[in-house]
């Protein structure tokens, strides 16, 4: 090692080849890098669903459940098996071993699935996939007082129009019921026109079809012959006929049953800012940035509001793309608040080009980690700008020992390049260990297994590379480039003030530190004994709950949400009721900040009856993990005001919330969220 730093503290050239290798490097891997909100993950689990409408909740956990954890249990690859059984719908989870070959189980569990035989006959095909983890940027409330048809008509045109804009490939349209055109059959008119029930189904059945009816060939050509007969819209239906007499008289579906047009007859619906609304759902795929689909979303809404009917209107909500903007922001401020802050305390106590250089590490480390990121699959999200917020402390840690070392060796003998090689040297051995010591505490994270080590894998892979780049920079660059400094001739007037600060630190080490250490070591034994007690202390504080433990930190968010469960079965309209108890709290809340501080602390409020958002997509990066859809749950999500224009904090507000709405008695579970991430 010691040949390693004398070489490059004579080639100068090499280490600023070496340098500019690694900010150009870094630089260029900022543009093919994946920005996403958080890493995306394989789930390793398979969901199974099989639809027994009508059932209750006990059939289907006897009739459906129980037989598919019976048939499927045993098969290699499986950890757990977790069921949910609701009205209507049968939901089995499994969870796979690690290691495990998805493929394989997954056509394993199908086989098995589809051997059942013993299914009620109302039951549907069941469907077997792996569940997968897609990444929403951000939705789009479309919303106004206007007739179903036309709001939903509104939201997929929506849909259409942003999956033509090159860089934005999925879009859902959720939160709004499916089309469905019923027929409602009158027994009066059955009986009038001697037929049955069952006739008039087989009559739609065989009518509402396209059929090809071959091909004939000509001395133009072939031409393909195809009957078109398949109705789409409720008139459609009302004409299709249901038996032709010999008179040429016919008998419609319209002569003897009503036809209905509309929606499918379902529990879920959703209001945005007390507003009807229907949400589009923008998700980002493959190595598409999440912040420039947000922009592109962005600038379609300026520019199809106008396109619009009038009364419907388009707002940006859920947008997690701000989130990650934000948190790249901090990153930012803090690597330059630290660049500042290192550079101003070396430039006052030791050397001005000194605090320059070694100043440089942080960007150098970042962008050396930078330059790794494609290759270790790790891209631009909340936990790998978060990995970046932690090591920035201690990034420039062995920049600054080793600076200070080389310049307290040129202030002893004033050669600039001898100087830079004992320092360097000198401090070398315990540079070395110092980081690998921090990079052995955070190997570990490493090999954490299952989905939480997935998650967890992205900070040591940030961390490392920072810790490892600013080694070579301290020990590599740094030394050629303080080599060149000179003795100071005559004193400047920034010298003698910088003089003052100096010699104040020369007069507390000698002074304060010095005494401090000899006695110390001159008393050992009391020194260990006292280090002993407080690691002792420490432990009690843990073990007797002092401390508190929380496996996720709670962190600042821009978001809280409220979600209630009430029992199973529980009419739509009861649900609704406890919903509008948690929007009436919001309300009081509202009302309530803005008579305090003069500002209104809520965005937006959105309620969703009959589903829960917030949960079904398992609060960040794990997830949709259940659907969550049923007559008795409900949610009420309330975007906040920037942090740092509140004085109060997400946490604190959701107690306020909780303590205004009051309990809602009927309710099995009440849930406040208040933080980005969930335990």
């Amino acid at each position: 090692m010691k040949g390693t730093i004398d070489w490059f503290a004579r080639n100068g050239v090499a280490a600023n080849l070496m340098m500019v290798f690694i900010v150009v490097t870094g630089i260029a891997a900022t543009t093919t890098v994946r920005e996403e909100i958080f890493p995306e993950i394989e789930l390793d689990r398979i969901t199974i669903e099989v639809p027994y409408l009508g059932a209750a909740p006990e059939e289907v956990e006897q009739a459906v459940n129980i037989r598919i954890e019976e048939a499927i249990q045993g098969t290699d690859g499986i950890k757990q098996i977790q069921s949910t059984a609701s009205e209507g719908m049968g939901t089995v989870i499994v969870e796979l071993e690690l290691g495990a070959d998805a493929r394989k189980v997954i056509d394993d569990v199908k086989s098995n699935v589809d051997a059942i035989t013993t299914f009620p006959i109302e039951t549907e095909k069941p469907i077997v996939r792996e569940m997968v983890s897609r990444m929403q940027v951000t939705d789009i409330a479309v919303s106004g007082y206007v007739d179903p048809f036309a709001l939903k008509a509104a939201a997929v045109q929506v849909r259409d129009e942003l999956t033509t804009i090159p860089g934005i490939t999925q879009v859902d349209v959720v939160s709004a019921p499916p089309y469905e055109i019923s027929v409602e059959v009158s027994e009066i008119s059955l009986r009038r026109h001697g037929l049955t029930f069952d006739q008039v189904a087989d009559a739609v059945r065989r009518s509402s079809l396209d059929l090809p009816g071959g091909s004939v060939r000509t001395e133009g050509g072939e031409i393909l012959l195809r009957t078109i007969g398949q109705a789409y819209r409720g008139d459609e239906y009302e004409n299709l006929v249901l038996w032709t007499r010999a008179d040429g008289s016919r008998l419609v579906l319209g002569d003897v049953a009503t036809v209905v047009d509309g929606f499918a007859e379902t529990d879920q619906f959703a209001r945005f800012d007390v507003t009807p609304t229907m949400m589009v759902s923008v998700f980002r795929t493959g190595e598409q940035s999440a912040l420039e689909i947000a922009a592109l979303v962005h600038d379609y809404i300026d520019a199809a509001q106008a396109r619009l009917p009038d009364g419907i209107t388009l707002t940006i909500w859920q947008d997690g793309a701000a989130m990650l903007s934000a948190r790249l922001s901090l990153m930012l401020r803090t690597g330059a608040g630290g660049f500042v802050l290192v550079f101003l305390v070396l430039a006052l106590f030791l050397e001005l080009r000194l605090a320059i250089w070694v100043s440089l590490g942080i960007p150098i480390s970042f962008l050396g980690a930078m330059a790794l990121m494609p290759g270790l699959d790790v891209s631009i999200n909340i936990m790998s700008l978060f990995a970046f917020v932690t090591v920035l402390g201690i990034v420039v840690d062995d920049a600054i020992i080793v600076g200070e070392n080389i310049f307290r060796h040129q202030e002893d003998h004033g050669d600039g390049l001898r100087g830079s090689i004992e320092g360097a040297q000198e401090i070398a051995k315990p540079v070395i260990f110092a980081v690998l010591t921090t990079v052995a505490a955070f190997t570990p994270l490493m090999f954490v297994p299952g989905m939480m080590g997935k998650i967890f894998r992205v900070i040591p892979l940030i961390v490392i590379p920072c810790l490892l780049f600013s080694l070579v920079e301290s020990l590599g660059i740094l030394p050629a480039h303080l080599s060149h400094m000179k003795p100071q001739g005559k004193p400047s007037l920034w010298r003698r003030f910088q003089s003052r600060f100096a010699n104040g630190l020369k007069v507390f080490i000698q002074k304060a530190y010095r005494p401090t250490l000899l006695l110390g070591l001159r008393w050992r034994y009391l020194t260990a004994a006292i280090g002993v007690a407080m690691l002792v202390l420490t432990i009690g504080m843990v073990a007797g709950g002092w401390t508190n433990f929380r496996f996720f930190p709670s962190i600042e968010a821009d978001v809280m949400a409220a979600s209630v469960t009430l029992p199973q079965g529980t009419p739509v309209g009861v649900t609704s009721a406890a919903v509008e108890k948690l929007e009436a709290g919001a309300a009081r809340l509202r009302a309530r900040l803005f008579e305090e501080t003069g500002q209104d602390y809520f965005r937006h409020v959105a309620a969703s009856i009959g589903d829960q958002p917030m949960g079904s997509r398992g609060g960040g990066p794990m997830g949709p993990m259940l659907d969550l859809a049923a007559s008795n749950v409900g949610e009420v999500t309330i975007e906040l005001a920037p942090s740092e224009t509140r004085a109060y904090n997400s946490e604190q507000l959701g107690l306020q919330w909780r303590e205004i709405t009051g309990p809602i008695p009927e309710a099995v579970d009440i849930n406040f969220n208040m933080s980005i991430m969930t335990p």
